[in-house]
């Protein structure tokens, strides 16, 4: 009996000792199991640790883009960059070229339709070179249009003789080579100084062929070409669309950037006349009406000479076979020489007006005309402020600040061209707008 009694307490120690453990076991189970989630709990009310969350973020991200780029792309065997995994958005990718099916949408889009009742066209308004400054008229919209036409009848280039000593115009050679020695004694080559046949042609927005109009025709001075120095320096086709009249322009290139007025195919008997003739149909058709150049072909002209281009506008005058249809001249200091021949035109066309505006350097001629003017018994007024009438002979003096040249930019006035075409239109009586207005072709139309 004693004997069995340390047996049972042996076996029960030893069971007690492994039910014991197991229940320690137990415990560091549950409380393994609890410590995390109660962690957790705790952590529900707490804001992040923005380090932690920054560095456990990106190894997350590094971890799944390393997957998911060795997994669509075994041979990659290290992790990628940011620019990889997120390349920037494409330009086509947000906006669609024009072949694509995105449509851009309006607020009216998605608006009930209405039935619209169609509205007669406003009447635009319309200031002509005449009286009327108001003429209600649908014209169809056009922007300004300035541009180079070559024109068979243009100054250059020319193989005939110069007038002035019934000699070959080009009276020098050098090989193949054919030039021009100039009356200074310098040598300008055909292929680089007279070879140029264009004419800039302007047609202002408000244009309309089929009101009385007009057709300035200018003639630039010594080196000069016609889009760096008539469009761009002395501002020719800015000056007429700005006038508000009803005129277009035609600049024909003399000779290219060179200190030569010679006047080409102008020189000869009815060169002007080919010339007025062949912009008629150009001027037609850029101006959106190719049926309208019986009216170009009959519209009033005025010509406009500045500082060398006194030569081709007095033989103009002289030989060009244009008729009465010259209503107008503009001398912006030109007057060098050729006196006689726009004293005739004055004496012979009492309809027409003459203005001529000076510097010292052309002074002594412009006094000269005056006198030969005035000893025909012909008016002369020496200011620009009345109207400009039929008639009106206007000779103006300007200071010596005005230098010669930005003459056709500034002589007695700011935009002298302007000025000019602005008097002209607001003259009642001015003849030049009742030739347009009563020929049949252009009133018709």
């Amino acid at each position: 009996m004693f004997g069995a009694v340390p047996t049972l307490t042996a076996d029960f120690r030893a069971d007690r000792t492994t039910s014991g453990a197991r229940s320690r076991a137990r415990r560091v189970g549950l409380i393994s199991a609890l410590v995390p989630l109660s962690l957790t709990l705790v952590q529900c009310g707490k804001a992040p640790d923005p380090a932690a969350l920054a560095t456990s973020s990106q190894a997350n991200v590094q971890v799944v883009a390393k997957n998911n780029s060795q997994a669509s792309n075994p041979r990659v065997a290290s992790g990628d960059t940011f620019e990889d995994r997120f390349p920037a958005p494409q330009f086509r990718e947000r906006f669609p070229s024009a072949s694509e099916s995105f449509l851009q949408r309006q607020m009216s889009d998605f608006s009930p339709r209405r039935a619209v009742q169609q509205q007669p066209p406003e009447q635009a308004p319309y200031k002509v070179a005449s009286l009327e400054p108001q003429v209600p008229y649908k014209r169809p919209p056009r922007d300004d249009l300035t541009t180079l036409v070559s024109m068979k009848s243009s100054a250059f280039p020319y193989f005939g003789n110069n007038p002035a000593s019934d000699a070959p115009f080009l009276n020098i050679s050098k090989g193949d080579r054919r030039g021009h020695r100039s009356y200074s004694g310098r040598v300008f080559w055909q292929d680089e100084t007279y070879s140029d046949s264009r004419v800039l042609v302007h047609v202002p927005e408000h244009f309309d062929v089929h009101k009385p109009g007009v057709i300035v025709v200018f003639f630039h001075g010594n080196g000069a070409t016609l889009e760096r120095d008539v469009r761009d320096r002395q501002l020719v086709p800015k000056q007429i669309s700005d006038s508000g009249a009803n005129a277009v322009l035609l600049a024909p290139q003399m000779a290219v950037d060179a200190a030569d007025s010679s006047a080409g195919k102008f020189w000869q008997p009815g060169g002007f006349k080919r010339f007025m003739a062949e912009s008629a149909d150009h001027l037609a058709r850029l101006s959106g009406d190719p049926e309208s150049a019986r009216a170009f072909a009959n519209m009033p002209i005025v010509i406009v000479g500045y500082s060398g281009g006194f030569l081709p506008t007095a033989w103009s005058l002289e030989v060009g076979g244009i008729g009465d249809r010259v209503r107008g001249v503009v001398l912006l200091d030109a007057i060098y020489g050729e006196l006689d021949k726009f004293a005739s035109w004055i004496e012979s066309h009492r309809s027409g007006f003459f203005v001529s505006s000076y510097t010292r350097y052309t002074a002594r001629r412009d006094r000269e005309l005056m006198s030969m003017l005035r000893q025909k018994g012909i008016s002369v007024a020496e200011d620009m402020e009345g109207p400009l009438r039929p008639g009106s002979v206007v000779f103006v003096e300007t200071g010596d600040g005005i230098t010669h040249r930005d003459y056709v930019t500034r002589a007695w006035t700011r935009d002298p061209l302007k000025d000019v075409l602005v008097k002209m239109s607001a003259t009642p009586s001015l003849a030049l707008t009742r030739v347009a207005s009563t020929n049949p072709s252009a009133s018709s139309r």
